[in-house]
């Protein structure tokens, strides 16, 4: 497996693998209409301007990928998504490391998830990310913020 930066030649593969890795969450959560499975084409692309896209790749396919943008020494993580087939392979670990790698001037990176999924969470925290707000999002789901503050060297 390689981790390689995406661009935007991608979005149509990062969207339907999206499309794919996300209906566990949805069925999880009880609503499909949770935003990685309702961004639209244009929307991915215009992310394309503000966040740098990691893709994991096997075999010429991806099979994983995450987005991450930067902002007043933070970093921001989103929409890590791996394909069913290719879960519990360690390539999610793989995505946010390199992530972390590649923005090492960051002090501080953020995520989030639904409360519900206690898959992600625990790998989160095995990680070094550690709960720091919840929020309700609507009336199903509950989000869970995680970070991980980097110590002064």
């Amino acid at each position: 497996m390689n981790i390689e930066q995406a661009n935007i030649k991608d979005s149509e593969e990062i969207l339907s693998l999206q499309k794919l890795a996300y209906q566990s969450e949805a069925k999880i959560h009880g609503d499909f209409q949770i935003p990685p499975l309702t961004e639209t084409m244009e929307e991915l692309k215009d992310k394309f301007k503000t966040h740098l896209f990691l893709k994991a790749i096997v075999d010429g396919k991806i099979v994983g990928s995450v987005r991450v943008a930067q902002k007043d020494g933070a970093c921001y993580v989103g929409r890590l998504m791996v394909h069913p087939d290719f879960q519990n392979q360690g390539v999610a670990t793989k995505l946010l490391y390199e992530s972390e790698r590649r923005f090492s001037n960051c002090s501080r990176f953020e995520l989030f998830t639904g409360r519900r999924s206690e898959k992600n969470i625990r790998l989160y925290e095995k990680l070094g990310y550690k709960q720091f707000r919840n929020e309700q999002a609507d009336d199903n789901l509950y989000l869970v913020y995680l970070e991980k503050v980097k110590q002064p060297q």
